[in-house]
């Protein structure tokens, strides 16, 4: 009933706004789109920061940014300006905001010259080497910055040349206790090089984590001590933050940093040291037992491993009970051997902290699932001050508010507006709620709302994304359909300007990566979700949601196991299929694409039919013994082949696109990342050896620099699209419209 009332609202919404004669988005104007990487609301509910991140073309970088917003007033201010902040805390009194920065410091206070060395940059007419040279300047290991909430200059608190990994406030707001790589001294350092010159000990090299605090005080005097002065050489080198005293030691990375709200107890998250998912075991929650909040001498608190499973946990936070840590499971699963089901959230009972010198629990300790009856996805959850806790969780092709005060209590579900909720926050003294919110027709915002009985009169506190509400956003609709094994999937129509729900139009079939993902009524403008722009250039595009994706059970979520392709293969297969028996699609018009595991699917798509006229496929896999071992979540792959490549050979070979490549005969265009080990990019480069010895036509373009994420400079993602709508107007024969 809620689903039918949504897709209600949301079809009224769409013609609604069809009767306003506007311009399309321009190519341009689409990858100028904000993002939002962050919304925290301050203890006391009267302000918000927000993260943002927009592309700065003439630096080519990605500009991220802290901005803050003021209830009473309505007013929202800029707070940093170096375009490399992000991951804001708010200490418990309210008076400080914490972030993290990779922004190359040059004094003391944290001030940068990041605005100057821009404008010299414009003037020089130096080359792209040049510029690249500049804007590596521009960046340094990330470190731990305050601003005041009041506004006036940040300053730094960590320095050195190890990144930090992890903060947190303490409870009384007098500290703040952070991660980096265990520290080397300068001795250790020189010895390391005069041993090993340039060879890289492939993981010989790694170390793990030093946990430290460090003081509001110490970070005060340090930045008074540093003045307004340069660094000399061997402060900017330091391998350690002066004032900082070390409270503990992992062999692990620490991933994330949560302190209980009466400072008692400091939970954190391991990941390997290598940062590459390969053992399971690696990633597990960890406490601590503080001592008080103000001392720094930890002397002998050991470690108390909380989780020892089969699972990925991720998105620390504490129950305001301060004895309940909650954590949300994207692979695998804390009850039983590693499955891939929907993320869901926990929580564990940290209450029997006994026997901590030991470095474990004397018994395990209890979890318990929360919203264990949603049938979808605990998309991003945040813990309310009542105990109880509020999800965006995803249904279908909606993202919706729910709450439930307790693992066992019936789920409550709001009323809002049809679409996408994202970043939900809440303040702890009222009942102010924050987030993000968009739909097909409407781009991603900030907006406030007085409590959950007052969603529907949410106000935005943004606007980074008005120019798109001046635009003919091309309008979308789902789509369901029956697959070859009678299970019904759903997806996402996007209509050309002008011709919603016509007939006999040209198909542009584009695969969502994951697989644990959907696509949906969301409002996304980058280089991976371009079906706005696909759409302005005259294809019906089609997203479907096959089998792995999330929203439709756990059952529908895990059935492309070991059919890691060829059966979420089917399930678009037939859903192109029906399309044309509809009368939707155009037989002769097709093509298809997608990125990461849609680039997977497009891969072996083009060798099971020659009906696409082309094909724009990027960082996906063609085989899958080389992908298990240069994938950084090699677990996953090995789960999805129902076991490692010497277990179940044949399905390694079965389910890989490169042993019937003799089929293809579609045109094909790839991309891929550098430095991508998500998918390495082998992967595409063997696709491409292929196509080359079969004579289909085909290019690939290697973005240098880049990961999997495509994150390091926007232009790559710019020329990626670009060249692959050239690709779909060339060989799939649909002329741009703008």
């Amino acid at each position: 009933m809620l689903l039918a009332l949504l897709t209600s609202f949301f079809c009224i919404s769409i013609f609604a706004d069809a009767q306003t004669a506007k311009p399309n988005i321009s190519f341009d104007e689409f990858f100028n789109s904000v993002g939002f990487t962050a919304v925290k609301v301050s203890p006391d509910g009267k302000s918000v920061v927000i993260g943002t991140e927009k592309a700065d073309w003439e630096r080519q970088i990605f500009r991220k940014e802290l901005w803050l917003y003021r209830v009473a007033s309505g007013s929202l201010i800029q707070l940093t300006e170096s375009g490399h902040d992000y991951s804001p805390q708010w200490s418990p009194d309210g008076r400080w905001i914490a972030f993290l920065s990779d922004r190359k410091a040059s004094n003391g206070d944290g001030k940068d010259n990041d605005d100057e060395d821009s404008k010299k940059r414009g003037n020089s007419g130096g080359g792209k080497a040049d510029k690249d040279k500049d804007k590596d300047k521009d960046k340094d290991a990330a470190q731990l910055f305050l601003i005041s909430a009041d506004g006036g200059e940040a300053f730094a608190v960590t320095s050195g040349e190890d990144e930090v990994h992890a903060f947190a406030w303490t409870g009384d707001a007098k500290a703040i206790i952070f991660a980096t790589r265990e520290p080397w001294t300068k001795l250790q350092t020189d010895d390391h090089k005069k041993e090993w010159k340039d060879v890289i000990r492939y993981r010989g090299d790694e170390r793990g984590d030093t946990i430290f605090r460090i003081t509001l005080a110490d970070a005060f005097a340090r930045r008074v001590s540093f003045g307004s002065r340069e660094l000399t050489d061997e402060q900017r080198d330091s391998h350690a933050t002066a004032g900082a005293a070390a409270i503990a030691h992992t062999a692990l990375r620490v991933d994330q940093l949560s302190i209980a709200r009466d400072g008692k107890r400091l939970a954190f998250l391991t990941s390997s040291v290598s940062e590459r998912q390969e053992k399971v075991e690696d990633i597990e929650l960890f406490l601590l037992n503080l001592k008080n909040d103000s001392a720094t001498n930890q002397a002998g608190v050991v470690p108390i491993r909380l989780t020892q499973n089969e699972a990925v946990e991720l998105n620390l936070e504490w129950a305001p009970d301060n004895l309940h840590l909650f954590f949300q499971v994207n692979l695998g699963s804390p009850e039983r051997k590693y499955e891939d089901p929907q993320p869901r959230l926990y929580w564990v009972d940290t209450a029997d902290t006994g026997g901590g010198t030991a470095g474990r629990m004397p018994e395990k300790p209890r979890v318990q699932r929360w919203f264990a009856d949603f049938p979808g996805e605990v998309v991003r959850y945040v813990p309310l001050p009542d105990g109880s806790v509020l999800c965006a969780c995803r249904v279908g092709t909606e993202v919706q508010l729910v709450s439930q005060a307790s693992p066992a209590a019936a789920i409550v579900k709001y009323k809002g507006w049809a679409g996408t909720y994202e970043h939900p926050a809440a303040a702890l003294q009222n009942s102010l709620i924050a987030f993000a919110y968009s739909a097909t027709v409407r781009p991603t915002e900030i907006y406030v709302a007085d409590g959950l009985d007052k969603l529907a009169q949410a106000r935005p506190i943004t606007s980074f994304n008005k120019l798109f509400t001046e635009r003919d956003l091309p309008l979308a609709k789902p789509y369901r359909w029956t697959s070859d094994d009678g299970t019904q999937v759903e997806g996402m129509l996007m209509y050309p300007p002008g011709k919603f729900e016509a007939k006999n139009l040209p198909v542009f079939v584009l695969i969502h990566g994951g697989p644990q993902d959907a696509d949906g009524n969301h409002f996304e403008a980058d280089w991976y979700q371009w079906d706005r722009l696909a759409a302005n250039a005259g294809w019906l595009v089609f997203e479907p949601n096959y089998r792995g994706s999330t929203g439709y059970g756990d059952k529908f979520a895990l059935e492309i196991i070991p059919e890691i392709v060829s059966r979420p293969g089917k399930d678009i297969l037939t859903g192109v299929d029906a399309l044309v028996k509809d009368g939707i699609a155009d037989p002769n018009q097709l093509a298809v694409g997608g990125y990461s595991y849609g680039g997977y699917m497009t891969n072996w798509l083009i060798t099971q039919t020659t009906r696409f006229k082309a094909a724009v496929t990027g960082a996906g896999a063609v085989e899958h013994v080389s992908n298990w071992g240069n994938d950084d979540t090699t677990f996953d792959d090995a789960y999805f082949l129902g076991g490692l490549p010497w277990e179940t050979p044949d399905r390694y070979r079965s389910e890989g696109a490169i042993y019937q490549m003799n089929k293809v005969r579609t045109p094909t265009h790839m991309v891929a990342g550098e430095d991508d080990i998500r998918v390495a990019v082998l992967e595409d480069y063997l696709l491409d050896r292929a196509l080359h010895e079969l004579n289909i036509p085909s290019e690939l373009l290697i973005f240098p620099g880049e990961g999997h994420e495509l994150d390091k400079n926007p232009w790559h993602g710019k020329i990626k699209v670009r060249e692959e709508l050239k690709w779909l107007e060339k060989y799939g024969g649909v002329k741009a419209t703008n």
